[in-house]
């Protein structure tokens, strides 16, 4: 519960600050996901992780085309998303950088355990001897 805590408030689960030319904010920001229990950003009620979102978006597909890749997101919670992605870029991009360094431990540690060397070919004199 605490990593889930110190993870919402890494990426930015704060209020805004009223500033020249712009309304006072009424209260704290929104957070458009939620940090599931082994830490991932996820859209709420679904098990799409922001990350795709992200990087489709820095792809260059538009929010429209991301509402038809993935039906059970709403358009309107990806615009909001996106628009808080965008003011709370540092600290998401933080969130993936942890992310990208986690998935390369898990993939090392998956190839130490099994070598992915020859796999193809492995597979391949399996199925000849299952036949």
């Amino acid at each position: 519960m605490a990593q889930t805590k110190a993870k919402t408030k890494a990426i930015g689960a704060r209020g805004g600050a009223a500033g020249k030319g712009t309304a006072p904010a009424a209260g704290p920001e929104s957070v458009p996901f939620e940090i599931t229990g082994d830490g991932t950003a996820r859209f709420p009620g679904t098990r799409i992780p922001i990350d795709t979102v992200i990087s489709a978006f820095e792809e260059g597909v538009t929010p429209n085309e991301i509402a038809q890749q993935y039906p059970s997101l709403a358009l309107a919670d990806i615009y909001q998303f996106l628009g808080y992605y965008l003011k709370h870029r540092d600290e998401t991009e933080a969130y993936l950088a942890e992310r990208r360094i986690r998935a390369a431990e898990v993939r090392a540690e998956n190839e130490s355990r099994w070598n992915p060397a020859g796999i193809r070919k492995r597979l391949r004199s399996r199925r000849r001897r299952a036949k």
